[in-house]
């Protein structure tokens, strides 16, 4: 007999650690940007699974990779090498026009975990007592949920309760070059670590004079500058690297989510500067790397290099904020529209202030997926080769719940 979607959702509440409350509907299968649930109901999905999906679902050249590999090689260790991982560590490098090195994970937060450690190595080669080793981010960051990612993450509702937190982090206000040179003056931070554009913290990007400033401070006071491009990075701001956009070198760049656009991969780039810290011993990773997950990266990062793909970033990013103007000229629900190419955030105005979650529930209803960053804002991080079709219908959907919401 098959099992009901009520049948199955009892299962997660049943064993899953419920860290988690996710909206009660079972997904079944998906399409390009299209997904359908177990009873056959269809959704536009304007989440990507949180900026993952970057080339939607079932996209073929993945599928084609995911199963060529399969056939021949899913894991070898790190005692041993492959072609795939290899090959990828190559395009990465080539294409960051920074890096000379890589170390492949499997997640996000195991990429900022590695930044994190080496960082603390070349300081440690460089002289520096550990406590002259500081890592600096900036309050709304989110950088994981290890428990050196997690303090990394200035952000306290992420800290409560796994006291004691690393030592050795120190926050300073994002967007503002002033308070982060005076978080540096005491000469006892090794490495800045920084989104180019926050996600969780609400899709709030960088500028570019803080962005350039964190450069110039990190090479006065002898400090690596790391960005942290898991959301933000392959392609998402219309750039296959965030920090192409913004005309700024760093020394090291972290990434995950869409480098695999759907298989679990991480990834640290590591430039001239640091390239030779960490050495044998130094770090390692059972997974991290494995063929089958290179091999649908290195297919990913074709697409997400292609310059028909970077076009469609910026011409979906404006079909998206002109309906989101248009939206809010009907219902008068955002005051404000932010992000960088398919990474957009549209912040509720005041009179809505907390029900972010409410209209994704509204959302849900009409058959649209869509994210929040924070209880304020609604995040739009659509698969990067969204066509017109999905984008209007999406965008259809969503003035539906706007009119529920809103009661009119």
């Amino acid at each position: 007999m098959t099992a009901s979607s009520a049948d199955l959702y009892r299962l997660f509440e049943n064993y899953y650690l419920p860290v988690y409350r996710p909206r009660r509907i079972v997904l079944d299968h998906g399409q390009g940007s299209r997904v359908w649930d177990r009873d056959g109901r269809e959704y536009v999905d304007f989440g990507a699974g949180i900026a993952v999906n970057a080339l939607g679902h079932a996209h073929p050249a993945l599928v084609a990779a995911l199963t060529e590999q399969a056939g021949k090689l899913w894991h070898t260790s790190n005692v041993f090498v492959s072609e795939p991982p290899l090959r990828l560590a190559e395009a990465l490098v080539t294409a960051s026009q920074f890096a000379e090195r890589v170390f492949f994970c499997n997640s996000g937060a195991e990429a900022n975990e590695a930044a994190i450690k080496l960082a603390r190595k070349w300081a440690a080669e460089q002289g520096r007592a550990p406590q002259q080793r500081t890592i600096l981010s900036f309050r709304g960051s989110f950088h994981g949920r290890t428990l050196a990612a997690v303090t990394a993450t200035a952000q306290p509702k992420y800290h409560e309760g796994f006291e004691p937190l690393p030592p050795g982090f120190r926050y300073s206000a994002f967007n503002d070059l002033a308070a982060a040179e005076a978080a540096m003056a005491g000469g006892d931070v090794c490495a800045v670590l920084v989104e180019p554009v926050q996600g969780e913290g609400g899709v709030t990007p960088a500028t570019d004079a803080f962005l350039h400033g964190l450069r110039a401070l990190c090479d006065r006071h002898g400090a690596l500058l790391m960005l942290d491009e898991i959301q933000c990075g392959m392609a998402r701001t219309g750039q296959l690297f965030a920090c192409h956009g913004y005309g700024v070198t760093p020394d090291v760049v972290t990434l995950a989510k869409a480098l695999g656009s759907g298989f679990p991969i991480g990834a640290m780039l590591v430039g001239a500067k640091a390239a030779d810290a960490m050495q044998f011993g130094a770090h390692g990773t059972t997974f991290g790397g494995n063929p089958l997950a290179a091999a649908v990266a290195g297919a990913a990062l074709r697409e997400l290099s292609s310059p028909a793909l970077l076009a469609n970033v910026a011409w979906q990013a404006q079909a998206l904020r002109d309906g989101l103007a248009a939206l809010d000229a009907e219902f008068n629900v955002f005051g404000e529209i932010r992000g960088r190419g398919l990474m957009l955030g549209a912040q509720l105005r005041d009179a809505h202030a907390g029900k972010a979650g409410e209209i994704l529930d509204r959302c849900i209803e009409h058959g649209l997926l869509l994210l929040q960053a924070g209880p304020d804002v609604l995040r739009f991080v659509p698969a990067l080769n969204i066509n017109d079709t999905d984008v209007a219908n999406g965008l259809a959907r969503l003035r539906a719940a706007l009119h529920e919401f809103v009661g009119r």
